[in-house]
């Protein structure tokens, strides 16, 4: 029997500027997917002009995205990278450089390296509801490390 329970995983994220000290990630969403990742293409193909396959190997860059219950001590931090790193008129982004570490139940891991953060919300929507609706955060790096 395999257990592939999510349970008790958590994320440890590192901001080379606004959080050098690291912030604990376990305030995951119920509602949509709490740590997604999107299919990753590393290689690509294409026939020549008398059908011979040709391939080519194809660098792309992670991408990532975390989903955190809205009000939460990780919405609030995760709302201060956001921001901090968000260009505007009279203000240059942080600039953070990001460090992603998830550790799942049963003791495998895995080590995201030199990211940014991409994509967030700006503040709470509201769902038709009543109730808030859950904050997503992207990020894009350049490598992993683990299984």
């Amino acid at each position: 029997m395999n257990n592939i329970s999510a349970f008790g995983v958590k994320a440890t994220l590192l901001a080379s500027n606004t959080f050098p000290q690291g912030l604990i990630i376990t305030e995951f969403s119920d509602d949509t997917d709490a740590i997604d990742v999107p299919v990753l293409q590393i290689a690509d193909s294409a026939m020549g002009i008398n059908g011979d396959l040709i391939t080519w190997s194809k660098a792309n860059p992670i991408k990532f995205t975390i989903s955190v219950i809205p009000g939460s001590a990780n919405d609030r931090n995760l709302g201060i990278l956001f921001e901090v790193n968000r260009p505007g008129r009279g203000k240059i982004g942080s600039r953070d450089v990001i460090t992603l570490n998830i550790e799942y139940p049963g003791g495998s891991f895995v080590q995201l390296v030199n990211g940014i953060i991409t994509d967030g919300f700006p503040f709470s929507g509201a769902q038709s509801s009543g109730r808030l609706k859950t904050k997503t955060y992207s990020f894009t790096f350049e490598s992993r490390v683990g299984a």
